[in-house]
């Protein structure tokens, strides 16, 4: 049970580590040419340049991501709580990326097994944790 925290941890610092100056690089440079892309790319989504993509990968893959593997890092019962949502986010947030532009970097399959991967252990993690407090309710 113990490991599950620190891979949930090391695997939400993984996604914040990558989010940041990315989401600070299309917030700097809204489009997208200081990051090598072209606003040219989203032209199949309703965005007009990376000014919201930004936002969301500083916002919640990254500095979210970093509060979640605190929370696992620390053990919070909060944890795998903050695993599911975060895991979720990140899910949705690659197949819409997909969906609107396209599979063009080996990342975006590597970040949905992530995003699945913390779902999966917040899930785990609850699971144990409420099995728990029912085994110490018992006794």
């Amino acid at each position: 049970m113990k490991k599950f925290y620190y891979i949930l941890g090391a695997l939400q610092a993984f996604t914040a580590i990558g989010a940041i100056p990315a989401g600070y690089g299309m917030l700097m440079d809204t489009t997208g040419e200081g990051l090598g892309m072209s606003a040219d790319i989203l032209s199949d989504s309703p965005l007009g340049s990376f000014m919201l993509p930004g936002l969301f990968l500083l916002l919640v893959n990254g500095f979210a991501n970093i509060a979640g593997a605190v929370l696992s890092f620390t053990k919070n019962r909060y944890a795998g709580h903050a695993g599911i949502v975060l895991g979720i986010a990140l899910t949705l947030w690659i197949i819409i990326q997909v969906w609107w532009i396209s599979l063009s970097s080996i990342l975006q399959p590597l970040y949905l097994i992530i995003g699945l991967v913390n779902t999966w252990l917040g899930w785990k993690l609850i699971s144990n944790s409420k099995q728990h407090r029912t085994l110490i309710k018992q006794n």
